[in-house]
């Protein structure tokens, strides 16, 4: 059975996880229950996601794409399981670089970071570029730039408003975590209160039976594949949502009792998401008055067009209101944990410029450099590709590529140390606030062959998704190969050549004396310590 662990007599009660690593608390540990599993179902985001790329999956596969989301999920949870284990023992900054650096060499470790963090600052962008599909449909005076039929107007206008809300995301993100997870609390507060009543009222305007999902209405013909082909297109939109659950990890330096919040909160989050955005998927596609309408595969139409033909105009922009609010907190949450991966690798002088990507304001307790760093680094993305029409499906599934690569540089070592009998660590005598039992080996298993399966799946040089619009050039449709391909290159020539011979915790966030694991002595880090590991496999492997 699945459950929490409770402590026992002679256990240790350091809930921290931080002691195993060496650091000493910098920040502010203030988050709760509740915020803790709102920034889990903020970056996550359903009303944000499912709205986003609704379009793009009913473009490619039609209603039965909806299919997609219970797969997704069923992969997708048995991650967040393992990530749960991982959490119940170590919910430190920039979880999964932590996580890859108890079960792996540090390189793989810095990569999973590495990976993780260009993920996130590009999904920051691409997150924030859904307000374009919305606000003009609240309000036109949202187009500031043309009016929407020129070939430029949507891409241009959306990275504008991109930028604007990136912004904000910036302020806010660096004024404190306490600001940052109440406006996050009261925005997914809004956000799940929405989806409920957004389900009730799709369902009262049912116009068709279930059997749409079982009809193929002539989607794949032509393709390789069939059906099969474009549906393995179209999972993409679901593939999109449900990712980001580590979140409530990674920021368990500052959530109360984390050990048994995070893993909690990854669980939660991950199922509620699925429930309520697939209630929407199903009530929007079962409301939707004519599903041969082509606005409903347009990318300025979709599932917002849906809503606001079955609701009219006051009710359905309201809810609309409430997607904005949703891609908000969304933008927030992923800001935030961008941050934290950055402060994590900044912290271990894993970085350029670590010190100064490290420091943590004195009041705020916040690492205010970070969050203006990654804020400007999102934004560049964006003006680069202002020109390209297609520039959401792009930034969109090459994010996501190589967030399911870091995934998988986490639970590919776990399970190997499954394997050879060494999970929980030999060295880890600490109890856990989550554990699997004896469901870990296949739950491990099979988060690793859908891991691998869905980054084949995401990468694939299709035209649909890399080069969908003129020009078509070899290397746009290419270009998710290309550039997923260069980030790996870039991060494992940057750490062999030059990080890893300076890696070690800085002086100003080493523990005072840390309990070295594998010898059960103590280690007292000074600033002379530019090599301290917690693992003397890890200094070997450096």
């Amino acid at each position: 059975m699945l459950k929490p662990s409770k402590a026992g007599p002679g256990k240790s009660t350091d809930t921290s996880g931080m002691d195993e690593f060496g650091y000493a608390q910098t920040l502010d540990r203030s988050i709760g229950k509740f915020a803790s599993f709102a920034a889990g179902v903020s970056y996550i985001s359903i009303l944000t996601g499912v709205f986003q790329l609704f379009y793009f999956g009913f473009a490619m596969a039609g209603p039965a794409y909806a299919w997609s989301w219970p797969l997704v999920f069923a992969g997708q949870l048995m991650v967040a399981l393992c990530f749960a284990e991982l959490a119940g023992r170590y919910p430190v900054a920039g979880s999964v670089y932590n996580w890859a650096k108890r079960l792996s060499s540090g390189t793989f470790a810095w990569l999973a970071g590495w990976l993780l963090l260009i993920s996130s600052i590009m999904a920051l962008g691409a997150v924030a570029l859904a307000l374009q599909l919305t606000l003009p449909q609240i309000w036109s005076g949202f187009q500031l730039v043309g009016d929407g039929t020129g070939p430029y107007d949507f891409a241009v206008n959306g990275v504008l408003l991109a930028s604007i809300m990136i912004g904000i995301s910036t302020l806010i993100n660096a004024f404190g975590v306490k600001l940052m997870t109440k406006i996050n609390s009261i925005g997914v507060f809004v956000e799940l209160l929405a989806a409920v009543l957004l389900i009730l009222a799709l369902a009262w305007h049912v116009v068709r039976g279930p059997e749409v999902f079982f009809d193929t209405a002539g989607y794949g013909e032509g393709h390789d594949l069939g059906f099969f082909g474009v549906f393995l297109i179209g999972a993409m939109a679901s593939g999109y949502v449900m990712y980001g659950f580590d979140t409530a990890s990674s920021l368990g330096e500052e959530t109360m009792d984390p050990k048994r919040t995070a893993p909690k909160a990854i669980l939660r989050a991950i199922t509620a998401s699925f429930v309520l955005g697939g209630l929407i998927l199903l009530g929007g596609l079962l409301a939707a008055p004519d599903l041969g309408d082509p606005k409903l595969g347009a990318a300025d139409g979709g599932l917002h067009y849906i809503v606001l033909s079955v609701l009219g105009g006051p009710f359905g922009k309201a809810f609309l209101v409430c997607i904005v609010v949703a891609v908000i907190v969304c933008t927030l949450a992923v800001h935030a944990a961008a941050i934290r991966m950055m402060f994590a690798m900044a912290r271990d002088n894993n970085l350029p410029f670590s010190r100064q990507l490290s420091k943590v304001h004195p009041g705020r307790k916040t690492p205010t450099v970070a969050a203006i760093v990654v804020g400007i680094i999102a934004v560049i993305p964006l003006i680069v590709n202002v020109a390209q029409p297609a520039i959401f499906t792009i930034l969109s599934s090459i994010s996501i590529v190589l967030i399911y690569l870091s995934y998988l540089l986490v639970t590919v070592p776990m399970l190997r140390k499954r394997l050879v009998r060494e999970w929980p660590l030999p060295d880890d005598d600490t109890e856990p606030g989550f554990s699997l039992g004896k469901w870990g080996l296949p739950v491990n298993v099979l988060a690793v062959l859908w891991g691998g399966a869905m980054t084949l799946n995401l990468v694939w040089p299709r035209p649909e998704i890399y080069n969908s619009v003129p020009p078509f050039e070899w290397y746009l449709q290419w270009g998710g190969v290309l550039f997923v391909g260069a980030v790996v290159v870039t991060g494992v020539l940057m750490y062999r050549l030059k990080l890893r011979h300076q890696t070690g915790v800085l002086a100003e966030h080493a523990a005072a004396v840390a309990a070295h694991p594998s010898s059960g002595s103590s280690h007292t880090v000074t600033s002379a310590d530019t090599q301290w590991a917690p693992d003397p496999v890890q200094a070997r492997t450096r």
